[in-house]
């Protein structure tokens, strides 16, 4: 019988660390280790303007930058804040219902704030929320002179204006100023760079759900020391047309534009353990109580036996845990504007780092 009970009380303690044991927390994939430092950038800021500021009248507002944020805007004179919504990586939308008790008047600031790793960014609207020549009522005392001019602004052209292809953009105008393009049939606006003083450049990547026409209206923004001038295109966009003012044989440096291109940073591989089921709880506390009720006499028994329950208790959850443990993969990728973005996936991808991808509903696709 001594022997009997020796070797009991030897498979209790050898279950004792059991009961110290904690669950293991799932292994989370690591963040770049520059994506918390990464402050959020306005790329882009613009508004669909209207004709009259009264009650019902929609105020529909783009934002392009750092994907991921929160975005919200503040007009002056109105009651309430807006919230945006991202509707694809990088580009938020918002539409603001004027009211009753709304006292928005043409020359109201509209302020943009994006929130990305509780870091703030703001962008102040350039342009006005009604047309016309704009909110300042002195500008039409201003010299031509001191305004910002456009001398030329030309497109090299595509064969086919689907999703995919490039139009590349050219504008001569004044130097040291921003430049903003937009284009019927797609929504917001893009930025040209400056490639050389007075000279701005860029391609602009035609996407899924633009509605492009080869005549579509193309208008080119100006901008420098608070005033701007706009210039429209006088070309087709499709290849062919005139195409003055384009050397061909001239290759400055451009941007590619393309709002949900991005290269694959890092492919993780997160354990996720399992739950622990009732069969497997149960059956450890069964087996744990009769080893403790064979230890001791009286009330020790007794309190081995309850300790012998939930030490089993314990391992038989884990053991559960652990026979239904796997893993599943996290797909991070980084935008050329330095943002990134985690995809997840219950199975092995088959992405790997330096793969250029784009994303499109949060599905990466090669690119």
């Amino acid at each position: 019988m001594a022997t009997t009970r020796q070797t009991l009380a030897a498979a209790v303690v050898a279950a004792l660390p059991l009961l110290s044991m904690t669950v293991t927390a799932p292994v989370h994939a690591q963040e770049h280790p520059r994506a918390a430092r990464l402050a959020p950038r306005i790329d882009g800021f613009n508004v669909d303007e209207v004709r009259r500021l009264e009650p019902g009248t929609e105020l529909n507002f783009d934002l392009y930058g750092t994907p991921g944020g929160y975005a919200t805007l503040r007009i002056d004179g109105a009651t309430r804040n807006l919230t945006m919504t991202e509707t694809s990586p990088g580009t938020y939308q918002g539409t603001y219902t004027i009211g009753t008790h709304d006292r928005i008047n043409p020359g109201s600031a509209v302020t943009a704030n994006l929130r990305v790793n509780n870091m703030v960014t703001t962008r102040l609207l350039a342009e006005s929320i009604v047309r016309g020549p704009g909110r300042d009522d002195d500008r039409a005392g201003r010299t031509a002179s001191n305004m910002p001019h456009v001398d030329r602004f030309d497109v090299r052209g595509s064969d086919d204006l689907g999703p995919g292809n490039e139009l590349k953009f050219t504008v001569h105008g004044t130097p040291g100023a921003k430049v903003e393009v937009q284009i019927a049939g797609t929504r917001g606006i893009f930025f040209l760079p400056e490639v050389r003083p007075g000279e701005y450049s860029g391609l602009y990547t035609i996407r899924r759900n633009d509605h492009i026409a080869p005549d579509a209206s193309v208008t080119a923004t100006i901008r420098a020391n608070g005033r701007y001038t706009v210039a429209t295109l006088g070309q087709p966009l499709m290849a062919g047309g005139n195409g003055q003012g384009i050397n061909p044989n001239s290759q400055p440096r451009v941007a590619r534009y393309c709002t949900n291109c991005a290269t694959v940073e890092a492919v993780n591989v997160v354990q996720v353990s399992g739950d622990g089921s009732y069969l497997g709880t149960g059956a450890g506390a069964v087996v744990g109580g009769l080893l403790g009720n064979q230890v001791g006499s009286g009330g020790g028994r007794t309190a081995a036996t309850v300790a012998g329950a939930v030490g089993g208790a314990l391992a038989g959850r884990e053991i559960e845990r652990n026979a239904h443990a796997g893993q599943r993969y996290e797909v991070v990728v980084r935008y050329p504007n330095g943002a990134t973005q985690t995809i997840p996936y219950e199975n092995n991808p088959g992405f790997r780092v330096g793969d250029r991808v784009k994303v499109n509903d949060g599905v990466l696709i090669r690119d």
